[in-house]
């Protein structure tokens, strides 16, 4: 059968043929042939109960049967406002929720949130963003410009807006001549040099708890609370992308709450509506929302919208995600799972090509070199993705890439039996291509 598809990050002359999926039941995928995979990335990092769980289904077609999209503009809906209350109460700080369809778009929000706050402020000079290196925040281009992955955009550059950046620290990469706790407060002083001699920044943007896909870099402890610190102390508005690191993937419901770092604006996707249909939220903190209230001729409303903002659909079926996260008890699950997966990582790292184990809570980075003493990463002529995926396939789990680190991230409600699976074939798949790159 011809497709018409173009595939995401994908070079199509390698995939002619792509397997179809036409059914998910719990933590596995079956395609068209009746061929059982397991998704060992939680499609893209988002699926927390697995496939067809019967509480999400139940919910997503009693709202169908009753409202499936209602405009959001001078209008509202029960579930949103049921969902915009129950994130407000589960974030500490927040005081109004903002939705929208995904990831990107929801920090595109918050970067026009925290612009649009120092204007209605009067604050005309404070147009400028801080970022860290490696960091991702997005696809569309104000995240490209934040989250600026150079192997991702650098073809982009042209309609990209200059953004700060300072180093992260990754334990595995150090500068010469430093420890790692030594780099870690050169990272933090060139944060503090930035903010005490630019009195233009906006805002300060970064990944809570961890970087996913600019590497897996887990922050130190106490990293991220330093940052917000530093952001009170300049008057620089704090910003917090949870898209991917939020809702039980690092272990904890709100991650910037474990981090004691709480923003002035956050946002939340993937996990959010359990990975089954498109949603994204950024929170606000009551001083961010204030700033946009006046009278109409003031032009002073937030300038931002979108046409499916606040789909009933999406959040009854988040509504319903949310609460299976207590009567499971999940967090308390994906601790033990997590605990799991920190005992195999002695043996992951014993492999010939692995340079570097990065982990935490459901979320593991396996990095791939071809020399472990000079940490050289494998060669992108080896065709490291495309290998790894036939050869985990052969093991019975779907894995994909980024670039040469690859990506553990299961369903978050995973069983202590399927997690060896996957973590068994992950080592499997690692072990058979040593030969190959």
């Amino acid at each position: 059968m011809d497709s018409f598809v173009w595939h995401p990050y994908t070079q199509m002359k390698d995939w002619p043929k792509f397997d179809i999926i036409s059914k998910g039941k719990g933590m596995w995928l079956y395609d068209s042939r009746g061929n059982a995979m397991m998704d060992g990335v939680a499609s893209m990092w988002c699926n927390v109960w697995g496939h067809s769980k019967k509480e999400l289904t139940d919910s997503m077609i009693k709202q169908t049967r009753k409202l499936q999209h209602s405009s959001l503009f001078n209008l509202t809906n029960d579930k949103a406002e049921d969902l915009a209350e129950r994130l407000v109460k589960l974030a500490p700080g927040m005081y109004r929720a903002f939705y929208s369809d995904d990831g990107s778009t929801a920090m595109e929000i918050s970067a026009k949130m925290a612009l649009q706050y120092w204007s209605n402020m009067g604050e005309k000079k404070k147009t400028k963003f801080v970022s860290l290196e490696n960091g991702y925040h997005g696809d569309t281009s104000g995240t490209m410009s934040l989250g600026y992955v150079p192997s991702f955009f650098s073809k982009f550059k042209p309609i990209l807006f200059p953004v700060l950046r300072t180093p992260s620290p990754n334990r595995y990469r150090i500068p010469k001549g430093y420890s790692f706790e030594g780099y870690q407060e050169f990272c933090l002083e060139k944060i503090e040099q930035i903010f005490s001699k630019n009195n233009t920044i906006a805002a300060f943007v970064m990944e809570s708890g961890a970087q996913i896909a600019g590497g897996v870099i887990i922050y130190p402890k106490g990293f991220q609370k330093k940052i917000s610190k530093m952001c009170k102390k300049h008057d620089v508005l704090f910003i917090l992308d949870e898209i991917a690191t939020g809702f039980g993937r690092l272990g904890s419901m709100i991650e910037y709450q474990r981090q004691e770092s709480v923003p002035d604006i956050v946002s939340f996707g993937k996990m959010l509506s359990g990975g089954y249909l498109p949603l994204a939220a950024t929170l606000a903190n009551k001083k961010i929302y204030d700033s946009f209230l006046g009278e109409y001729k003031d032009m002073k409303h937030f300038f931002h919208g979108h046409t499916f903002t606040g789909n009933p659909l999406a959040c009854a079926t988040s509504i319903t995600n949310l609460s299976l996260y207590k009567k499971y008890n999940l967090i308390s699950k994906i601790k033990k799972r997590a605990i799991q997966i920190q005992s195999r990582i002695e043996e992951i790292s014993n492999l010939d090509l692995v340079g570097d184990v990065r982990h935490k809570g459901m979320l593991m980075g396996i990095e791939l070199v071809s020399d472990k003493k000079t940490k050289t990463p494998v060669s992108l002529s080896k065709r490291l993705p495309q290998k790894i995926f036939i050869e985990a396939k052969k093991h019975g789990i779907y894995q994909r890439t980024l670039g040469n680190i690859v990506m553990v991230i299961p369903p978050l409600a995973i069983s202590e039996k399927e997690l060896d699976f996957l973590l068994d074939g992950t080592i499997k798949t690692i072990k058979n291509i040593s030969s190959q790159v």
